[in-house]
């Protein structure tokens, strides 16, 4: 029985705008991402793309992409199940700063190492800071020891691929058509496993805002094809 997934990174976020790290912090869509999220709508409707199921992070960047997708394809019904395991990498205290002013004050090397890097995470915010994630209420009830102040890539696909093979894997496997809308390194993390891709590969692996990203998956859960959206325009 095949199944499809599909995987669509939030549109551009008022940070992403701003040429921010935005990590854990949780900020809305700009105007640009709420039309990209509505183009992805409007591209998985007209290739009768409906998903059975929809799987999202707990930042609003990502639900809210979800959610603009699903109404313009007229498709609200289904289950969207959230997770803080499909947030995005914690850029630790590069979150909220200014990327180029990072790369000036760290030197070009470092910062490619931890942004497009495997296993160099950047210098973690101080467990005082306001804006970790166990100052959040949201996070109130996760053990906090799983809170992180910053990851690598690695640690990412660590709690991300954990939740795909646990959760996301047996819904792919019983057909269904899944939808997981979340961010670009829990994506990549996802893309690492599904494609087999080693750390090397995976560096060069972009994944754009808003343009979905769509695999036929076997009943075992194992990748047939990715389907190139050549039409997706």
């Amino acid at each position: 029985m095949k199944a499809r997934l599909i995987l669509l990174r939030h549109g551009q976020s008022e940070y992403n705008k701003a040429h921010l790290f935005t990590g854990w912090t949780d900020v809305e869509l700009s105007e640009q991402g709420r039309k990209e999220a509505q183009k992805a709508g409007v591209f998985l409707a007209a290739q009768k793309l409906y998903p059975d199921i929809c799987f999202t992070s707990w930042l609003k960047r990502a639900i809210h992409t979800a959610q603009i997708a699903l109404r313009e394809m007229e498709w609200e019904q289904i289950d969207c199940l959230k997770s803080w395991k499909l947030n995005e990498r914690h850029y630790g205290a590069w979150q909220r700063q200014n990327k180029d002013k990072i790369k000036e004050e760290v030197g070009e090397a470092h910062f490619i190492a931890v942004r497009r890097g495997y296993d160099t995470p950047p210098p973690p915010q101080k467990e005082d800071d306001p804006h970790t994630a166990h100052h959040d209420p949201k996070y109130r009830n996760i053990d906090p020891a799983l809170l992180p102040l910053s990851e690598s890539l690695k640690d990412t696909r660590a709690r991300a691929w954990a939740y795909y093979t646990e959760v996301i894997l047996p819904e792919l496997s019983k057909g269904k058509n899944v939808l997981v809308s979340a961010h670009g390194n829990s994506l990549r993390a996802l893309v690492m496993g599904i494609e087999n891709l080693t750390p090397q590969e995976i560096v060069t692996v972009e994944i754009p805002t808003g343009e979905p990203l769509i695999y036929t998956m076997d009943e075992d859960g194992k990748l047939i094809k990715e389907i190139k959206n050549e039409s997706y325009l």
